[in-house]
């Protein structure tokens, strides 16, 4: 008998992207596809005439859509790899576009500054460090300095202590739920809003007969008997008086993030201290305090660093006048008001210098906190 043939039916060929060839067209295709498209998307973006509501459509379209299609595309590419480039390359698939991001909109803008910062008002002369020079001698910068300062200690010490206390207050209380809504709320509110706010606060009309106060500040003054005063045109107390914003913008932030780490000490270590005969200020310094040493270091630095950047207050409130000026403020000033690009660069890089430490010395603590793996 006659032994039946194994199936020699010819193969069937495969598809063209299944080919080594077809896999290295796609791998070069598609990405370049897609840039082509978000590049369009881009231009569209900034030279389209169409109306409002469209060109806001094609934005969000444009950059949610764009960014996956994107990953989708650089992940297909990457999965028609051999099994050992896939496992090293698909990470920074994910990594890559936010890296690139950063560069091209944190690392080459600081670099571009620091060459401008050598340069003088156009960008086109060399100078050496001439505009470092005026950074660090300058009237004006000290005095910047000075408040920056200023803002930094007294700012930070205050809403850091408000911040704690409140939080610790709020924490025994049965409408705790509401009375850190209503100091939270101020957070909502964005910088400007609040100098703005506050401008009517300090507002000062003016001395003569018949003229009417509105400055709430000033109201309550006169309504005590007293003599309304231009609370922003006095140095050095106009700067407390700005920092008084800051407070009651910083200290919901303080406060929550305190709180909750308030309620991770455990309540069997506290009620054992209260029961070997502590009170509650033993309690408070030697238990709550080192248990929570680490968030308010945290909670500390958040602050300082946005007390050395701070502007929005000082711009709108008073523009830097009267002994207020910040170094924001200055570069601010000096790159859109003079027009010196060489020393708004300068003060820009020395900002910069000021807030590094600080950020150094949180992604430190982080990292002895294990809290990046």
């Amino acid at each position: 008998m006659q032994n039946a043939n194994p199936d020699t039916s010819p193969a069937q060929p495969q598809p063209w992207f299944r080919t080594k060839a077809g896999r290295i067209a796609l791998s070069i295709l598609m990405p370049l596809f897609t840039f082509f498209l978000l590049w369009q998307g881009f231009l569209f973006l900034r030279d389209s005439e169409a109306p409002q509501i469209v060109i806001v459509l094609v934005a969000i379209l444009w950059g949610v859509g764009g960014v996956a299609l994107l990953f989708t595309i650089l992940n297909l590419v990457v999965e028609q790899l051999p099994e050992v480039l896939r496992q090293n390359i698909q990470p920074f698939v994910f990594v890559g576009p936010a890296l690139l991001l950063l560069t091209w909109f944190l690392a080459l803008p600081a670099f571009r500054t620091l060459l401008l910062s050598f340069q003088d008002a156009t960008g086109r002369k060399f100078t050496g460090i001439e505009n470092y020079i005026f950074a660090f001698t300058d009237r004006v910068m000290l005095e910047a300095f000075r408040n920056n300062l200023l803002w930094m200690l007294v700012g930070t010490f205050f809403c850091v202590s408000l911040g704690l206390l409140i939080a610790v207050l709020a924490d025994r209380s049965r409408y705790e739920n509401i009375y850190k809504a209503i100091i939270f709320m101020p957070m909502a509110i964005s910088f400007v809003g609040a100098g703005v706010i506050w401008k009517f606060v300090y507002t000062y009309k003016g001395e003569g007969a018949g003229i009417s106060e509105i400055g709430l500040l000033n109201a309550v003054v006169l309504a005590l008997g007293g003599t309304s005063q231009p609370w922003l045109q006095q140095p050095p107390w106009n700067n407390l008086f700005l920092i008084v914003i800051m407070v009651w913008l910083q200290t919901g932030f303080a406060m929550v993030i305190i709180s909750s780490a308030i309620k991770g000490i455990s309540s069997e270590v506290l009620e054992a201290a209260r029961v070997d005969g502590a009170n509650e200020f033993q309690v408070f310094f030697r238990i709550i305090i080192p248990s929570i040493q680490g968030t308010l270091l945290t909670v500390t630095t958040t602050i300082v660093i946005f007390s050395l950047k701070l502007f929005d207050i000082v711009r709108v409130m008073t523009g830097g006048n009267n002994g207020t000026n910040v170094i924001a403020n200055e570069f601010y000033l000096q790159r859109f008001t003079y027009g010196h690009a060489g020393r708004a660069s300068a003060i820009a890089i020395v900002l910069l210098l000021a807030v590094v430490p600080v950020m150094v010395y949180n992604l430190r603590q982080f990292r002895d906190r294990k809290a990046f793996l």
